[in-house]
């Protein structure tokens, strides 16, 4: 069965929504398998009750954003690191 998923560009406005600065181009290195690259390049799947962002090279879960009525929840415990290059 193939997965479909978008790039993680497509997380743009999300995070925008909770950080100032454009996430997709900051450089994330997976906790998994070591893998560094921006995270525009993370598989990111929309087709659940939130949004999952996978490392494209082992397929770990990277990052998770769930909003709800009240609140949003952001679990980034698959990063070892999310790098933001100063303006």
């Amino acid at each position: 069965m193939s997965e479909t998923y978008l790039d993680g560009n497509a997380a743009a406005g999300s995070l925008s929504e909770l950080f100032a600065v454009d996430l997709t181009a900051a450089i994330a290195q997976c906790n998994g398998c070591g893998h560094t690259s921006v995270f525009a390049e993370a598989r990111l799947y929309v087709d659940a009750p939130g949004m999952i962002a996978r490392c494209p090279g082992c397929e770990s879960v990277l990052l998770r954003v769930v909003t709800t009525p009240n609140d949003t929840y952001l679990d980034l415990r698959g990063l070892t690191y999310l790098r933001v290059p100063n303006s």
